[in-house]
């Protein structure tokens, strides 16, 4: 049996290579509106602008824009919380997330040099940013293509100075250029100014009349990129402004490949729309994708409204994500604490009615996870109160999904109801990876494109989610399946479900998830091993968890051998490798992991769930609960999908940057589960005449006679429980 799981483990490699796009497939938008490039092209960038700041009567300029290009939300997160406009500037300049580091809090020195200028700092920021982005790379790819780039701003110096500082055509105003600069240049960038403070409507105006004087002197077949290229000084994130224009952009929503969205783009793709536009090809070290046309969009101001309203679901994510995961640590360690009192103390007949709803409280615990993403089905950011509408949305979702659990005639399974559960978060979760991500964006244990860590994909947070929920589904699925259909069919289902888990949370057409596939092979080897009666030594489990670092690397070196403008951050990851600068993102994620360990909120998760683990669920007879082995007896799969999830957990958090979070969500669905089938095996001693039944006296202890007296035996199913002699 181990060789079949090995074996299936090798075919789910080999599916995966086969079934990977190959380097020369069609990109996913197959953008038309790169194919003749505009050959000229001006960025201007406008730090703090938001769509609420644009209307017709306020910026007249940017609506008449809007109306005839494409309009799209644009993430400018770089290296800190905070993007203040020199570190969009420079984050332009080097088509990659990066910091000016003390020029966010006063300027850089600009010394003319003919008609361009010099940026003195440059060099200090080429070193601030070692290991983050190539400052310099916009100009200096311009450079080698025989090109050159001009600047309108102290701003537009920045993101205009090559890797040397030099800037090729500077003037502090547009109508101060010098003449023909405009057409003998092929990228410009113009600074127009910030909108924030006090009075933005005012700021807006004054960037607006900047926006239409550099309208004014652009040569006719000119792209257009305008840009709210950093946050203002609110200190508060938001998303940005984006319109350009260009073949097909007309009436249509922006995305890129960067992000996968519709409607939303990120910094550096705008470094790699104005090489794209000027006919440069993309250097090494473009993290950004161009600009594309996407869906189409409603009429200008519906959509200018429905732009808003995503920045609206971004803030109240924001502002509620503390709150939320406050009140469901504080929910998590009552429940356990309550639990090992209901399971520790008094007799069976007076516990029956606590121990019914401590399972209840368990299985909506459990199925808080899987509201989160649900709730997204319903569009909370356009009502007037979008946090009260999204807190009452998740409540109504786990009533739902609970409610499923109870109502079906699997409620009388002692897995029934938590099998249930399991197996409608982890489909979920699948069914979002296959459609495009859109529930796990603002989604509570999603991801925010105010953080930016992620915007399509498979998050961390969720796929300690998708394994844990995967894993404890197959088991109960297995445990169903094994008297009916024999052990093989209980493995074959088992390998199944979460090897399919596995390729979508790691395929880079759909969940792109680095470090998932490391921790989930070696959980999925466990549970489908003791699911077929077999033993994991440390030895195995070391080389389970090598054979998953192995498929990871295969899946980023095939991404890898795509070209550079279409690879994800797994194939940016292997040429890392290959090239031996990997060391920086591997130093930068092993930080963030350890920091993680600190974080007040996810520790009291690990450690209360680590101890109630500890203390009832591997000790049960120590703990005085009895619960969980009586579970363990009668449903031996569920210490197979407990143990993998458990594997998978610790994995996970040593090998991704969300750390803590990944053992803490894994706890969280895990727990409450277990929590549930135990005091279901209890309930089940104590009838509604409130005697003990036969097979578990009061005063008495009980034991596990195995029908199959083989090695084992004790961790499948078909044995009898009999009152212990003495």
């Amino acid at each position: 049996m181990p060789k079949r799981v090995a074996a299936a483990l090798a075919l789910a490699a080999a599916a995966l290579i086969a079934h990977f796009p190959s380097a020369g497939a069609t990109p996913a938008h197959a953008p038309s509106a790169h194919a003749a490039p505009a050959r000229h092209v001006v960025l201007i960038g406008v730090p703090g602008l938001r769509w609420n700041d644009v209307g017709p009567s306020v910026t007249p300029n940017l609506w008449r824009l809007a109306g005839t290009a494409g309009t799209g939300l644009l993430s400018v997160r770089a290296v800190g919380t905070l993007t203040c406009p020199a570190d969009g500037w420079v984050t332009v300049s080097a088509g990659a997330r990066s910091a000016a580091g003390p020029y966010c809090h006063r300027p850089v020195h600009l010394s003319r040099h003919g008609e361009g200028a010099m940026v003195g700092e440059t060099e200090r920021i080429r070193r601030i940013n070692a290991g983050f982005g190539p400052v310099g790379l916009l100009a200096d790819a311009v450079h080698r293509a025989g090109g050159c780039v001009n600047a309108v701003g102290a701003g537009a110096a920045l993101a205009a100075a090559d890797g040397r500082g030099r800037v090729d055509t500077y003037a502090p105003a547009p109508a101060a250029l010098p003449p023909g600069a405009w057409s003998r240049c092929a990228v410009s960038i113009v600074d127009a100014g910030m909108v924030g403070g006090g009075d933005r409507a005012s700021a807006a105006r004054r960037a607006d009349t900047t926006v239409g004087t550099v309208l004014a002197h652009l040569p006719a077949g000119t792209g257009v990129v305008v840009a709210g290229v950093a946050d203002d000084l609110s200190r508060t994130p938001h998303l940005r402004l984006a319109i350009a224009t260009g073949p097909g952009t007309a009436g249509r929503y922006l995305g890129s490949d960067s992000t996968r969205r519709a409607n939303m783009v990120i910094l550096p793709d705008l470094t790699a729309t104005l090489l794209a536009s000027a006919g440069v090809p993309a250097p090494a070290g473009l993290i950004g994708t161009p600009l594309l046309p996407d869906a189409v969009r409603p009429a200008l101001a519906d959509s200018v409204a429905d732009l808003s309203s995503q920045d609206v679901a971004a803030q109240t994510h924001r502002r509620l994500l503390p709150r939320f995961f406050a009140g469901f640590v504080i929910s998590q360690v009552l429940l356990y604490a309550a639990a090992a009192l209901a399971l520790r103390h008094g007799s069976l007949r007076r516990r029956r009615r606590i121990l019914s709803a401590t399972r209840l409280t368990a299985l909506i615990a459990a199925a808080v996870p899987v509201s989160t993403y649900l709730v997204n089905l319903v569009p909370w950011w356009h009502m007037s109160r979008p946090a009260l509408w999204l807190v009452a949305g998740i409540a109504a979702g786990d009533a739902l999904v609970v409610g499923l659990a109870m109502c079906g005639p699997w409620r009388r399974h002692l897995l029934g109801p938590g099998t249930v559960i399991a197996g409608v978060t982890a489909a979920v979760l699948a069914a979002d990876l296959l459609t495009g991500t859109h529930l796990q964006l603002n989604s509570m244990m999603g991801y925010s494109p105010l953080v930016g860590g992620r915007y399509y994909g498979m998050g961390n947070i969720a796929f300690a989610v998708l394994a844990t929920s995967t894993l404890l589904a197959s088991a109960g699925i297995a445990q169903w399946l094994e008297p009916r259909a024999g052990r093989r069919a209980a493995v074959a289902v088992v390998l199944a479900l979460t090897l399919t888990a596995a390729l979508l949370d790691s395929w880079t057409a759909w969940g792109s998830d680095f470090g998932g596939l490391v921790a989930f092979v070696p959980g999925l080897a466990t549970t489908a091993l003791l699911v077929a009666g077999r033993r994991v030594s440390f030895l195995r489990l070391q080389l389970l968890r090598a054979t998953g670092m192995a498929l990871v690397l295969g899946v980023a070196w095939i991404d890898y051998l795509r070209p550079p403008s279409r690879q994800t951050h797994m194939g940016r990851f292997f040429g890392q490798l290959v090239e031996g600068d990997s060391l920086p993102w591997l130093e930068r994620k092993f930080a963030a992991m350890v920091h993680t360990f600190g974080n007040p909120t996810l520790l009291p998760v690990v450690v209360a769930g680590f101890l109630f683990v500890l203390l009832v669920l591997h000790r049960p007879g120590r703990a005085g609960a009895g619960g969980l082995q009586r579970a363990y007896e009668r449903a031996p799969m569920l210490r197979a999908g407990l143990s993998g999830a458990f594997v998978t957990a610790v994995v996970g958090g040593a090998v991704n940057d969300s750390g803590i979070a990944v053992p803490a969500l894994a706890l969280a669905v895990a727990v409450p589960l277990a929590l549930a089938a135990a005091v279901v095996a209890l309930q089940e001693t104590v009838p509604a005449g409130g005697s003990p039944t036969a097979d578990a006296p009061a005063g008495g202890s009980t034991e596990v006679t195995a029908t199959d007296a083989s090695p084992g035996a004790d961790q499948r199913p078909g044995f009898t429980l009999r009152p212990a002699e003495g």
